[in-house]
C-alpha cells in the first residue's frame, strides 16, 4: 500500500512539474515579445568651468512605448577617451519617462580639473578629445522588473580654453 501511494505522488509532482516547465516557457515567450523603451545620445556639449572641474551635458532621447509613465531608478555614465576612464557618475531617482512618447534627459557629466588638465597637455594641437560615452538608464517596468537600457556614443569634444575659465 505505501509503494502505491509513493508512485502516485511521484506521478503528481512529475505532472505539476511538467506543467510549471510548460508556464515558465510561456511566460518568457510573452516576456520577450513585450516592447521596451529605446534610447539614444543626441548631443553631447562643453557647458562650463566650475569650481570643481569642466561640465559636459549629454541629451539623452528615451521613447515609452507604454500607455503609462515608466519611473527611472537611475542613470549611470562613464566618459572614456581612448581607453582611458576620464569621468563617471550616477544620477538616482532622475524622473520618469512619458507615456506614449518620447522623453529628452539631460545627463550632466563633470570631468575634475586633474584630469581636463592632463587631457590639455595631450591634445594641445587640436584642442579637442576623441570620446566615447557609455550611458545606463535603469527603468522600472511594471511585472518584469528593473532593466537598464545601455546606449553608448563616440565622437570629439571640445575642451576649455583659457576664455571659458574666466
Amino acid at each position: 500500500m505505501a509503494e502505491t501511494e509513493q508512485k502516485e505522488v511521484e506521478e503528481k509532482g512529475s505532472l505539476i512539474s511538467g506543467l510549471l516547465d510548460k508556464a515558465k516557457g510561456f511566460f518568457a515567450e510573452k516576456l520577450a515579445n513585450i516592447p521596451t523603451p529605446e534610447a539614444t545620445v543626441d548631443d553631447v556639449d562643453f557647458k562650463g568651468v566650475t569650481r570643481q572641474g569642466v561640465d559636459y551635458h549629454a541629451k539623452v532621447s528615451v521613447k515609452n512605448p507604454y500607455p503609462q509613465a515608466i519611473p527611472i531608478c537611475q542613470i549611470s555614465y562613464i566618459l572614456k577617451s581612448d581607453t582611458r576612464m576620464i569621468a563617471s557618475g550616477t544620477i538616482p531617482d532622475p524622473g520618469s519617462l512619458i507615456a506614449n512618447g518620447s522623453t529628452v534627459l539631460d545627463v550632466p557629466v563633470k570631468v575634475p580639473y586633474s584630469i581636463a588638465v592632463s587631457l590639455m597637455k595631450d591634445m594641445c594641437l587640436d584642442w579637442d578629445i576623441d570620446y566615447q560615452l557609455d550611458i545606463g538608464l535603469t527603468i522600472d517596468i511594471p511585472i518584469v522588473g528593473d532593466i537598464t537600457i545601455p546606449v553608448s556614443t563616440q565622437g570629439e569634444m571640445k575642451l576649455p580654453s583659457l576664455r571659458d575659465f574666466f
